[in-house]
């Protein structure tokens, strides 16, 4: 751009003869499309909206033959900050703005602008190589500061191009967002049974405030599902959902994990790392299993979260944050603080609005529209096609009590989709295991009659329904067994 830059202001184009223009404005364009920033499908989506603020009409129309050369680029020209503002509401994706305007100082348009949107990229362009002045400009929100001299186009081409980088970046930012909060909306509880219907509604209720929560429910229930959706359903959902797994983590590094540290602060570590508190900073911060917690840690996060406050490792500054806390546990914490395992006083600050998930098997037709949720989501994954659960498998799945709860039943699901035959799952695909959870419920107070039923259903669930073979294991006559089948004591799974 050396033949037709310049520091300070020249006379309009009618000064220079129209050929000359014309041969310099070619040497500007080296290339084309050089900032091409396109979608999934190889083309913008939509036109890039820049307007030119120059009231040097040259150099305004060299901005503008240069810009155009971009096809996705729409671009406009204002020779006067006035004319500008008043077309401002029509949001450019980008703005050139010349520092020294005759009606605006370029820094007085940057505040309007940014008063308006700070959302809007500006560029400054000045015949001014003043270092301070490009400064001030950058801090004041200036995405940059481009020179008129030898350098400018290339710095142009450079600038709108990491811009328009930057806003596909944000817009992909924008849809994950939007993905993530429609995949955990109170949609993705599948089930419309009685205690669905309930927890639904409380988790409703906790939307709408910052109120600790406190989900409960045996392990695979879905604990985290339920807190995220209440994230994503809540004003928080455009900050960090951080989740933690406390008894996942060493104890002697849990403090570390929550907390952070510096640089020293303990043997290997080699460099200041930020915390889960700090990384959750304005959003949700989810302890998982926090009844696994040490008793010397549970009274640094009682602290925490009374003066929404901490140090890291290592530290002696203190670092404020405002974190929403919602905490879960298959433990009953009540118990724990009774057994003396959890502080009684960290207890009532984490009580709040308390959720309690129900079992799976407690929430009756629930199950099948989870498993056909589960063949759906599978055959995506897996480029299957559709697959369906015959009558015989439904009913399986019905008569089983899922210790293991959604989490088994997923697995269960996984496996059905892969050994079926003919896109149907029949009751044999579904492979289910027993365990010793299986009998967990002979823990209960019960009649012999209910405990020899329940004995009599864990073996033939073991051999496959195999009435003979139970009956050897278990010293009874077959009859015995079949008898108590046709009567409807026992249920076969």
């Amino acid at each position: 751009m050396k033949d037709y830059t310049h520091p300070r202001k020249v006379a309009p184009c009618r000064h220079r003869p129209t050929k000359t223009i014309g041969m310099r404005l070619t040497q500007v364009v080296a290339t084309r499309n050089t900032f091409t920033v396109p979608n999934e499908q190889g083309q913008m989506s939509q036109p890039f909206k820049i307007f030119i603020v120059e009231d040097d009409l040259w150099y305004s129309e060299v901005l503008e033959y240069l810009l155009k050369q971009n096809p996705d680029c729409e671009v406009e020209k204002f020779s006067s900050g006035k004319d500008f503002l008043k077309n401002l509401h029509r949001r450019p994706s980008l703005v050139t703005l010349d520092y020294s305007m005759g009606d605006f100082n370029g820094d007085e348009l940057l505040k309007k602008i940014h008063n308006f949107d700070p959302c809007i990229p500006v560029i400054m362009v000045s015949g001014q190589e003043d270092v301070s002045t490009a400064l001030d400009l950058l801090r004041a929100g200036a995405s940059d500061y481009i020179v008129k001299n030898t350098e400018a186009k290339d710095r142009l081409w450079n600038a709108v191009r990491n811009i328009r980088e930057k806003a596909a970046l944000q817009d992909e930012i924008d849809d994950l967002r939007a993905e993530v909060k429609q995949k955990y909306d109170f949609s993705s509880l599948i089930g419309n049974s009685q205690p669905m219907m309930q927890v639904k509604n409380l988790m409703a209720k906790a939307c709408g405030t910052n109120i600790v929560v406190s989900i409960t429910g045996d392990t695979g229930t879905g604990k985290e599902v339920v807190a995220k959706a209440i994230h994503y359903k809540s004003p928080r959902s455009k900050k960090p959902f951080v989740a933690v797994n406390v008894a996942a983590i060493p104890q002697d590094l849990i403090e570390s994990e929550l907390f952070g540290h510096e640089r020293g602060a303990f043997t290997g570590a080699q460099a200041t790392r930020i915390g889960k508190f700090e990384e959750a900073n304005g959003g949700t911060l989810f302890l998982d299993e926090i009844g696994e917690m040490s008793a010397n840690m549970q009274s640094k996060l009682l602290r925490a979260l009374q003066e929404k406050e901490f140090q890291r490792v290592g530290s002696n500054n203190t670092i404020k944050v405002d974190v929403r806390i919602i905490v879960a546990t298959h433990r009953n914490l009540a118990d724990e603080v009774a057994k003396g395992n959890f502080r009684e006083d960290l207890y009532y600050r984490l009580l709040g609005l308390t959720i309690d998930l129900p079992a799976l098997k407690e929430r009756g037709g629930d199950i099948v529209l989870i498993a056909k949720h589960f063949v759906d989501v599978f055959c995506k994954d897996n480029n299957l096609g559709i697959i369906e659960l015959s009558p015989c498998a439904r009913e399986k799945l019905l008569k089983y009590n899922f210790p293991g709860n959604v989490r088994e039943l997923k697995a269960i699901i996984d496996l059905a989709c892969v050994m079926c035959s003919n896109n149907i799952i029949l009751a044999e695909d579904l492979k289910i295991q027993a365990t010793k959870n299986n009998i967990a419920a002979f823990s209960e107070e019960n009649t012999l009659e209910a405990y020899t039923v329940k004995i009599i259903e864990y073996f033939l669930d073991k051999y496959d329904n195999n009435v003979v073979l139970v009956a050897n294991k278990l010293a009874v006559g077959k009859s015995t067994i079949y008898r108590m089948m046709k009567a409807g004591k026992i249920k076969t799974i």
